[in-house]
């Protein structure tokens, strides 16, 4: 059952890792530093909108309008980050 435990750990991590690449890569070409002229740029700035969209539509749902401002990546961290703690505080269930 530990196994289970560190796999839904992973997973968490790496949606953590995908969250935060897409956030820093947005920034990016905001700032014109990337190019998604660039086909290895724009290759993965559509994955990550391919697997990150599903996740912040739901959010953003039922987000208020903010005028330009995106808050469903920072939500997205929090829930990841939440259900972190809940497996880590209920780590004795998994023995």
């Amino acid at each position: 059952m530990l196994s289970i435990f560190q796999i839904l750990m992973l997973i968490l991590d790496i949606a953590w890792f995908f969250i935060v690449a897409h956030v820093i890569m947005s920034w990016l070409i905001n700032f014109q530093v990337l190019n998604l002229g660039q086909p290895f740029v724009a290759q993965v700035w559509q994955g990550l909108n391919r697997i990150l969209d599903p996740v912040y539509s739901r959010i953003r749902s039922f987000l208020p309008n903010m005028s330009g401002i995106d808050l469903a990546p920072l939500v997205a961290l929090v829930a990841v980050y939440a259900l972190r703690i809940v497996l880590a505080n209920n780590i004795s269930a998994f023995y």
